[in-house]
């Protein structure tokens, strides 16, 4: 009997280690700018960091026989004070990843005043992701972002200013694009609108007291253009924290720029549910998001 629990207790070990493949840092030789957390230890509760002053992506590929040559960079929320790596990462990383797309969990540095830092990680994530693409068994036209909450906000501002890369540049990573091919957005963060923002995500990102260049320069609706990729928006209506109209002017937006657009507003959810299955019409959001993937021949 003893064998057997140390046979169990050590397959539970390996399939933990199994559903993730490997971590990596997102910016190995040191990042380019700080965020002024450096010298303070980082906290975790659970599934949510604190004090995050490096950048990590956390991999799961499928198997290669479900393949689907897809990828999706994933930006938890936490209203830019925390990362909340749990419901709105690893699990929607492991969803994915068992139907062939390839997913990365990206443990993005937190602003703290400094509020370039997490979008600077986010495009540099994807680059990684497209430099690795053949490595990794992704077609590098098929690489996605998604974000929920902040990280929302976080995608999205990924999504409507990214770079092309720089053919002439001395780091391979930086040769390539940081475009994301679509983007996931879950109850997202869109606005610094005084009329409808959620103002801990914006204090956290620009810091408190005004600032209208900031604000217009992270109101995200305000930037979309004709490059921007194609998006599936899900949220609910009775959505408190972030009020739906977040969503509903991004995809408006979208529509005036024939971007190709899917929005589910779901009566019931409230905010935050991300991968958490409380029996409610919105969980069906995944096999949704999935089957858009297929109309927007990102998978087959």
């Amino acid at each position: 009997m003893k064998k057997i629990w140390i046979y169990i207790f050590l397959m539970t070990i390996v399939l933990s280690i199994n559903a993730q493949d490997f971590r990596l840092k997102v910016w190995p030789d040191g990042a380019p700018n700080h965020n002024g957390m450096d010298l303070q230890e980082e906290e975790q509760e659970g599934h949510r960091f604190f004090n995050v002053s490096e950048a990590e992506m956390f991999v799961y590929l499928p198997k290669k026989e479900i393949n689907t040559g897809a990828a999706v960079v994933i930006c938890p929320g936490g209203g830019y004070m925390k990362v909340v790596m749990g419901h709105e990462g690893y699990d929607i990383a492991q969803w994915l990843s068992e139907r062939g797309v390839a997913s990365i969990v990206l443990k993005y540095r937190l602003p703290y005043g400094h509020h370039e830092i997490p979008s600077m990680d986010a495009r540099r994530a994807i680059k990684i992701v497209r430099a690795n693409a053949e490595k990794w068994g992704i077609n590098e036209n098929k690489i996605g972002v998604a974000g929920s909450s902040a990280g929302g906000h976080l995608a999205s501002t990924v999504g409507t200013r990214f770079d092309l890369g720089d053919a002439n540049a001395s780091d391979p990573i930086d040769k390539v694009s940081s475009k994301p091919d679509f983007m996931l957005l879950l109850y997202p963060v869109i606005t610094f609108n005084p009329e409808f923002r959620h103002n801990g995500s914006r204090n956290s990102l620009i810091g408190e007291g005004e600032n209208e260049e900031l604000e217009a320069y992270y109101s995200n609706e305000l930037h979309v253009s004709k490059n921007t990729p194609p998006t599936f928006l899900v949220l609910a209506d009775n959505d408190r924290a972030v009020v739906p109209k977040n969503s509903v002017e991004f995809y408006l937006a979208l529509k005036k720029h024939n971007i190709p657009a899917e929005m589910h507003i779901f009566n019931k959810g409230g905010h935050g549910f991300g991968m958490h299955l409380n029996g409610l019409p919105v969980n069906n959001w995944t096999s949704l998001f999935y089957d858009w993937l297929k109309s927007v021949e990102m998978i087959k």
